[in-house]
């Protein structure tokens, strides 16, 4: 078993001595290690300080540590400077979905198949606990970000594509929520292999991006809205340029260079202690726009984002996505419209449905369904299709794919724009058999 203690006290040393490298490079006039440069020198720090440790426990007749367990101590020390501490071995296993921690000590691991077990502690305090989280927030994302009494809540997406949010001193202790990217590269093909979609409307969705239609994924929070996403851009021309637009980096597109070689990710930037130097959500939307982008792409709409995006899909830029949270593909409509009365534009409802049937296509609504208590499997579904279709006061949709007995999205209702995705491939399907 790691010593954790011995772990905290090698780590500062480490720490102590990469800041001393970084001051002598200063003044020296030597450039700055890169993220990448200052891991690996920091590999050969923790080797020095492990063997400085080795010397003294002779020194005092104590036994070295084991090689194994040298070995793992050495790991740790790296994890924590660089990776998530002891949350490590949890992000790297296959089956963790989700991690909540409610202090250092509450910590609960929802698995894939829906159960959920508790788990030893992640840190020895919560001011330790606090201190992880810092430590990530000062190396992880396009930009420092601050995690503190000032600033109590934090987004992160985590090296291995997971995402992080953290908040401090509005609760009794530190909450810390992760969702694990389980799927990074992912495929219409797979998600309709696994039963999130039927056969049917994987082929509906992938004429649908090939036919440039700007679409809409909704659903509640952990339904999987990150990972179809993630599939249908994956369905788009690596020749196309894309911009993508997040508060918090997570979608990681440019990761994958042989799907989408040519991609700009914008993230938000927050206000520094004197309210200055914050980038928002809106203002990297209009950006992304003079940014030469073939489609764009935001990753979560939860504010006044959502008119200058709607702008966006109705000007041109055909073929955008974009994830919402909603109950259902009818309210959608609804809580963009919140959104947008609440937005600097502060546009009144006529104004914003007009805008949602100039801009929007279709919305696919996504369902979890937990069924562990029971006896079943938790599983993610493709529920609904919902076409837009025009404006009489308010915005007109019909739902092309309504649940079947399974809950999965099943042809119900004429597609208004069938020639554009038939020109792509699309087949309806007419009593179970494609035409």
């Amino acid at each position: 078993m790691t010593d954790h203690d011995l772990v905290r006290q090698l780590r500062v040393q480490v720490a102590d001595r990469l800041n001393e490298q970084r001051r002598r490079d200063q003044v020296s006039g030597i450039s700055a290690m890169t993220a990448e440069d200052e891991r690996e020198y920091s590999r050969s720090l923790i080797v020095q300080v492990l063997e400085d440790h080795a010397r003294y426990e002779i020194a005092e007749g104590r036994a070295p540590l084991p090689a194994e367990e040298e070995a793992d101590v050495a790991s740790a020390i790296h994890s924590a400077l660089f990776g998530v501490g002891r949350l490590q071995p949890l992000l790297e296993d296959p089956n963790v979905e989700n991690i909540d921690i409610n202090g250092c000590d509450k910590v609960f691991v929802q698995y894939g198949d829906g159960h959920e077990e508790t788990h030893a502690p992640v840190a020895e305090s919560d001011a330790e606990l606090i201190e992880l989280i810092q430590v990530l927030a000062s190396h992880t994302g396009l930009s420092s970000r601050p995690f503190d009494s000032a600033n109590p809540q934090l987004d992160l997406r985590l090296p291995d594509g997971s995402r992080l949010s953290a908040v401090m001193n509005v609760c009794s202790r530190p909450s810390i929520s992760v969702r694990k990217a389980r799927m990074g590269r992912v495929y219409l093909d797979e998600l309709i292999a696994n039963g999130t979609m039927t056969p049917d409307s994987g082929s509906f969705l992938k004429a649908a991006i090939a036919a440039r239609k700007n679409i809409m994924l909704a659903g509640a929070t952990n339904a999987g809205k990150t990972t179809m996403l993630r599939a249908l851009v994956n369905e788009i021309d690596p020749g196309e340029r894309l911009v993508t637009v997040e508060r918090a980096l997570e979608l990681g597109l440019g990761e994958f260079e042989d799907l989408h070689p040519n991609v700009v990710a914008f993230e938000e930037r927050l206000a520094n202690s004197e309210g200055l130097g914050g980038v928002s959500m809106a203002e990297l939307v209009r950006r992304s726009l003079r940014m030469n982008p073939s489609r764009v792409i935001v990753g979560e709409v939860l504010g006044d984002e959502i008119v200058t995006m709607l702008n966006a899909m109705s000007q041109g830029n055909d073929g955008s996505l974009s994830t919402i949270h909603a109950n259902s593909s009818l309210e959608v409509f609804n809580r963009i419209g919140t959104y947008a009365i609440q937005s600097r534009e502060r546009l009144p409802l006529e104004a914003t449905t007009l805008l949602i049937a100039g801009a929007l296509d279709f919305v696919v609504f996504l369902r979890k369904h937990n069924d562990f208590a029971s006896g079943g499997v938790q599983a993610r579904v493709v529920e609904s299709i919902r076409e837009v279709v025009g404006h009489d006061g308010q915005v007109l949709s019909s739902e092309v794919f309504a649940p079947d007995d399974q809950g999965r999205a099943a042809p119900h209702a004429p597609i208004a724009c069938i020639a554009d995705l038939e020109e792509h491939g699309y087949r309806p399907l007419v009593h179970g058999r494609f035409t």
